[in-house]
């Protein structure tokens, strides 16, 4: 065993894996980065988390989001924006986060998109069509994928940082689209239970589903056939997307120092493990069954430090 992966398994060591709640994988993975790269993702994670928590837990509580409170959840969002405008008040998780965008040329679009979609949460309860669900998760998904990717492909130079060598958001799309259908999949069942639906309505009309049905299901219902088909339409598209994202790492491997790759390995293997575990044939797609245990999620993360190949 080289030096390089002996200093990879004395991180994994450090990490306590029984104290990672929600799957935030890109944390898992950042741990395997300098630390100050990891700390500036901790910072953008945080900063997104705390408008789309504020949204989602509003839906879990209220069933949705009144048309009378809209404008407020609106203000809300730009008043999130302005965080990254606004440096003259002395908000330290503000100042932080400033701090962290000018200091790793962090770019602003992803903020942007993720706000886009956010607002797109406010206005709207669900999706009517596939192609709405992949347009707001270019904010949902590809913002925060497009960030951990520019922080792996950031160089030192001259005491600060040059952006990386390759298009971020072109190389992050096929990875965060892939890993937004196996998560929507996944949660399936905490979703209904907190009143949030993430399968389209095409979709699942086109299968004999109504909104109502996937309710039912999730609260213990039988599993329907229809309700089969349409996971396993959603498999399929997610394949398409796992391809994808293994071809985009191909690409832009030559750009990335050995951690980085790391990195972005144990991301794609933690969802990877999840697509797995997809069983449309005879699964019952409860949390229960669809979400690895602490323990799977290190064995994972030790089988994918073992066999990494830079």
């Amino acid at each position: 065993m080289n030096s390089q992966i002996e200093e990879y398994i004395r991180i994994y060591n450090s990490i306590d894996f029984g104290k990672i709640i929600d799957h935030p994988n890109i944390l898992i993975a950042a741990n395997f980065w300098e630390a100050d790269r990891y700390q500036a993702a901790r910072s953008a994670y945080k900063f997104m988390r705390t408008i789309d928590d504020l949204i989602d837990n509003h839906k879990a509580i209220r069933r949705g989001i009144a048309p009378e409170e809209r404008q407020k959840f609106m203000s809300d969002v730009n008043d999130w924006l302005l965080k990254l405008i606004n440096s003259g008040d002395h908000d330290p998780e503000k100042k932080d986060l400033l701090a962290t965008i000018d200091k790793f040329v962090i770019p602003v679009w992803p903020l942007e998109a993720f706000a886009k979609s956010m607002i797109y949460d406010i206005n709207h309860d669900g999706f009517p069509t596939i192609d709405s669900f992949l347009e707001y998760a270019q904010g949902a998904s590809v913002a925060p994928a497009s960030i951990f990717l520019h922080l792996s492909g950031i160089k030192k130079t001259n005491g600060g940082y040059r952006p990386p060598e390759f298009d971020v958001k072109e190389a992050a799309t096929p990875a965060a689209l892939f890993s937004y259908l196996v998560h929507i999949i996944r949660d399936f069942q905490k979703d209904q239970f907190n009143n949030l639906n993430y399968f389209a309505d095409d979709i699942a009309a086109k299968h004999g589903l109504e909104r109502k049905q996937l309710y039912d299901i999730a609260h213990g219902s039988p599993v329907t056939g229809g309700f089969r088909n349409m996971i396993r339409e959603y498999v399929s598209l997610a394949e398409i997307y796992r391809i994808q994202t293994l071809e985009s790492i191909y690409r832009i491997k030559p750009f990335l120092e050995e951690r980085y790759l790391l990195g972005i390995e144990i991301i794609y293997d933690l969802y990877a493990m999840v697509f797995e575990r997809i069983d449309a044939d005879s699964g019952n797609f409860t949390s229960f069954e669809l979400n690895p245990t602490p323990e799977e999620t290190r064995k994972r993360v030790y089988a994918t430090i073992l066999r990494f190949d830079p």
